[in-house]
Formats: structure tokens, C-alpha cells, sequence
């Protein structure tokens, strides 16, 4: 996937990481959307997960009204 098209298409919100955005994939967690729901505990103890990718992903779920669990 290029970048034009990851930018167009992005998985995950800008500012998520890499490291963490393949502990959400490898965990089969594919897109954000996969994420609302999911306890953050659970999350936390994926390696690579950390509390400013948490923080990302929860403010992107705000957004839309959504949460992790």
C-alpha cells in the first residue's frame, strides 16, 4: 500500500504508532472500529500498546461517540 493510499484508508487514527498499530493487527484488532468495546486493559497488556497510543485511539472513539471499554 502506498502512502497516498494509507493516508486515504488509514487503519488506525494519525499519532497511534507503529508498534502499536501491529499489536492491534496481530491481536486481530484490524481498524478502529474493531477497537470500540475492547476493555483498555486488555489493550495495555499488548507489547507495544502504551498509554499515548491508548490515549489516540480513545480520543478517535470520542469523536464518535464511541469507547473503549
Amino acid at each position: 500500500m502506498s502512502s497516498t493510499e494509507a493516508d486515504e484508508h488509514p487503519d488506525f487514527p494519525k499519532g497511534t504508532g507503529n508498534p502499536a498499530s501491529r499489536a492491534f493487527r496481530a491481536a486481530g484488532y484490524l481498524c478502529l472500529d474493531d477497537l470500540a468495546g475492547v476493555p483498555a486493559a486488555e489493550l495495555k497488556k499488548l507489547h507495544g500498546v502504551g498509554p499515548k497510543s491508548l490515549a489516540v485511539i480513545q480520543a478517535a472513539l470520542e469523536q464518535t461517540g464511541r469507547s473503549l471499554g
